[in-house]
């Protein structure tokens, strides 16, 4: 029997399969090594332990256990990291236990408003006129029954309550139907449901769990009166610049496949799942964030753009695109009848969709295609408009030798000298100069805390551990006389190593992991244990005589000779003792 529900999923779980479903992991020797998702780096230096099912980044400082990695990557507290893991690894947990119940969050009363909503949705669809209308709309557009049973698609009734009622029934307060973003408070203090005659789509986080909803209209005489789609605004569980549609069923595939394709909208998404391009996800309504290309690039760094662009034109979509090149995404870009997008040509041509997608052109392809195809390189005027849209982009790529292929290739093109494209290229000033999160990406729970540095000593003492768990034989060269230079964890692990007893903390986990892949020559191993040795010694004995000058002075300001020469005789023995 397990002590906790805690040891059931960690019993249950292997490590390496819960960090893999969220980021390509290498394997290397016996541990598994990737570029940290907590930070920006080109060099991996986060590192996942089978063996001791720990992770930990010797870049940012970060580490722990399954619950840890699950808390930072979904920015979730304990409990929502304990029951999405208990999920995964088939643990009931108990409500009516005390244990359980601290474990209840407003986040977890909210996943279950978004599921009973979603629920009343799904039986409105099929269970009443106007739903059935909405179905045959949805059948007309090529969304198959099956899908519609996939995506938990519904249908809001055009009441002002419906939903409302039908969640305070289950017993949920009308402040917190509105927290979930599914009712709105009126000046009189009343409420009303936001989602009203409307298709909807439930849009889900990465564990298939339903945090937000997107309505469509589907009547004729609404298309002109009201906004086409409108979405769960804001809320705990949702934020539509982290949320990608899609993704918690494309994540498989996208790494599969080793590519991301992205498309416009709800539609689109499911359409192209249907035909079996399961790699597809789209964005809630906004242009690409850094926080979304972040979660993409766990899966892939391919990404293909399945809609129509302008190069010309400044707008959101190609300032996301702009910020995936400054990521080092690999971009394609798949060209579309003009006014088509992915699920018309589905409807009409599914080996149509695919053809287009085998047909994609590197984005730079695309771009000087686009660029010249509209304007005449031979003109003074034609040259510059060109370099005026194309420059930019160049001036983006982090990769020196792509980018000197393309001013090559530009100069080329436009008849000119690659000096002069590299001349002008330096006036060019770039906006979204971002290698890592955007500041609004920052919370406490996603990205890297403030941690506080360590001090020499703790480095030091760090360091000699990890080399004598490389080299146990070197562990004589340690004075047992000298053992109260250390920290008591220090002076512990070096006793039981000594005794050949088994040690079991998360922090000599942590110097075991950081010893078998930290990098150097059997050679070097000694001498390194001597200076650490050295240092520390000359440092604790520092330590000591301040605090010895300190009660000198204590000690003549009480003129109490007696403890003046014993500190005196002490502070001079110590100083012999500097090596």
């Amino acid at each position: 029997m397990f002590n906790s529900p805690v040891d059931e999923i960690k019993n249950r779980l292997d490590i390496i399969e819960v960090i893999s479903s969220y980021i390509k992991l290498q394997k290397t020797g016996a541990n598994f090594r990737a570029l940290c998702p907590f930070h920006s780096e080109k060099k991996p230096s986060f590192f996942v332990s089978p063996a001791r099912q720990i992770w930990h980044c010797f870049g940012c400082s970060e580490g722990g256990d399954i619950f840890k990695f699950v808390m930072k990557i979904e920015g979730v507290e304990f409990g929502d990291a304990l029951r999405i893991l208990a999920k995964k690894a088939g643990v009931e947990l108990k409500p009516q236990t005390p244990e359980a119940a601290s474990w209840q969050t407003e986040r977890q009363r909210l996943y279950e408003i978004c599921e009973w909503a979603t629920r009343f949705f799904e039986r409105q669809l099929s269970g009443s006129s106007v739903g059935k209308e909405a179905k045959k709309y949805l059948l007309k557009r090529g969304i198959s029954e099956d899908s519609i049973k996939k995506w938990r698609l519904g249908y809001s009734p055009d009441t002002w309550q419906g939903l409302t009622d039908f969640l305070v029934g289950k017993g949920y307060q009308k402040e917190e139907i509105e927290r979930a973003g599914l009712a709105i408070k009126n000046e009189q203090g009343g409420f009303y449901d936001r989602f009203r005659g409307r298709i909807i789509f439930p849009i889900f986080d990465l564990n298939s769990q339903v945090v937000g909803f997107g309505g469509r209209i589907f009547k004729e005489k609404d298309k002109a009166d009201i906004a086409k789609y409108i979405n769960t605004p804001n809320t705990l569980l949702y934020d539509k610049s982290r949320i990608l549609y899609g993704l918690d069923k494309a994540k498989v595939e996208i790494r599969k496949k080793d590519a991301c394709i992205l498309v416009e909208g709800y539609i689109d998404v499911i359409m192209a799942h249907q035909v079996g391009t399961q790699n597809v996800v789209a964005t809630s309504g906004t242009a690409l964030t850094s926080y979304q290309l972040k979660v993409i690039k766990r899966y892939s760094e391919n990404l293909i753009l399945g809609f129509d662009m302008d190069v010309a034109g400044d707008t959101a979509t190609k300032r996301g695109i702009n910020l995936a090149q400054s990521l080092g995404f690999n971009i394609k870009v798949t060209r579309l009848p003009e006014g088509k997008d992915a699920a018309d040509i589905i409807l009409k041509n599914p080996k149509e969709w695919h053809k287009t997608l085998q047909n994609s052109k590197l984005i730079l392809e695309f771009y000087f295609q686009s660029a010249f195809s509209r304007r005449d390189s031979k003109t003074l005027e034609g040259k510059k408009e060109i370099s005026k849209i194309l420059l930019p982009v160049l001036k983006r790529i982090p990769n020196q030798i792509e980018k000197s292929f393309w001013i090559q290739k530009l100069a080329e093109e436009l008849e000119v000298k690659e000096e002069s494209i590299e001349e002008e290229l330096k006036k060019v000033k770039i906006e979204e100069e971002v290698y890592g999160l955007e500041p609004e990406d920052y919370n406490s729970s996603t990205v890297q805390q403030r941690i506080p540095p360590k001090s020499r000593k703790e480095l030091l003492e760090e360091k000699l551990v990890t080399l004598i768990l490389k080299t146990p034989k070197n562990l004589n060269f340690i004075d047992k006389n000298k053992l109260t230079y250390f920290s008591p964890q220090i002076q512990e692990i070096l006793i039981k190593l000594d005794k050949n007893q088994k040690i079991d903390s998360d922090f000599f986990n942590y110097l075991a992991l950081k010893a078998e892949v930290e990098e150097i020559e059997e050679k070097e191993i000694l001498p390194e244990i001597q200076f650490c040795l050295k240092e520390i010694q000359s440092l604790e004995i520092k330590n000591r005589l301040d605090q010895i000058s300190k009660d000198l002075k204590k000690a003549e300001s009480e003129k109490n000779s007696q403890k003046i020469e014993k500190l005196t005789q002490e502070f001079n023995q110590l100083v012999k003792n500097i090596i």
